[in-house]
C-alpha cells in the first residue's frame, strides 16, 4: 500500500502508516500472547470484562 504512491510529506506517510496498522494489521494479525486473538479482539474482550467488573 505504501509503495503505490509518492507522499508529499513525511507527516502524510506517517498518518498512512498509522492508519494501515490500526485498520488492517491490528484487525487481522493474531498474537500468541493474546491467546491467538487479534489486538482488536483482545481489547474488545478486555474492555467488556472491565466494564462488567466495575
Amino acid at each position: 500500500m505504501l509503495d503505490r504512491r509518492r507522499w508529499a510529506t513525511r507527516e502524510e506517510l506517517r498518518v498512512a502508516i498509522v492508519t494501515w496498522i490500526e485498520r488492517t494489521y491490528h484487525r487481522r494479525r493474531r498474537q500468541t500472547r493474546l491467546g491467538r486473538l487479534t489486538p482488536t479482539e483482545y481489547e474488545t474482550i478486555m474492555s467488556h470484562t472491565a466494564s462488567q467488573a466495575a
